[in-house]
């Protein structure tokens, strides 16, 4: 029984050492691949040129100044506004932009600022006059906005209450 163990350890032995022989073969080629793929990457690498950084050319001239927005017809809508800038190497100094004026925003304060209102306040009876305070939402264009308005507008008509005594004695008579 011995010489069948041994005879079977060897005949499995036999078929093992070609299949490990022609594993690290196998492992060995794709290791050399991998150091040639990461040398052959390394080399386009280093022979890549350094793009040269662009010069920033220096301009004088300055930052546009913009007009408010003048409505074509009307007081909102489309219209147009002037900018200007200065500076002796500008090549344009002055140009006209095409802008809109919402026609829903409140006109007194700025055609190009718009403000969220807080609700009327109390009707003050020195005055006859209610106020609201509005803070800015939007400005278009960059425009220069106060940062809080207050708008103030008639109580309207104050209510007294009526007599109900002569009312109710018409009533009851008929």
């Amino acid at each position: 029984m011995a010489k069948a163990l041994q005879g079977a350890a060897i005949s499995w032995s036999y078929h093992l050492i070609p299949r490990m022989q022609q594993q690290r073969r196998m492992f060995t080629a794709a290791l050399l691949a991998l150091i040639f793929l990461l040398a052959a990457v390394s080399t386009t690498e280093a022979g890549k040129k350094e793009k040269p950084e662009k010069k920033v050319k220096k301009s004088d001239c300055g930052e546009w100044q913009w007009s408010v927005c003048v409505p074509t017809n009307g007081d909102c809508g489309l219209g147009t506004r002037e900018g200007t800038r200065t500076g002796a190497e500008c090549k344009q100094t002055t140009k006209t932009q095409k802008c809109k004026i919402p026609c829903n925003w409140k006109k007194q304060f700025g055609a190009e600022c718009k403000y969220q209102f807080q609700a009327w306040g109390e009707c003050d009876l020195n005055t006859a006059l209610k106020t609201r305070t509005g803070n800015l939402k939007r400005a278009l264009h960059n425009a220069d906005c106060q940062k809080t308005v207050t708008i103030s507008k008639p109580c309207g008509k104050l209510t007294k209450p009526k007599p109900q005594g002569k009312f109710h004695l018409l009533k009851a008579a008929q």
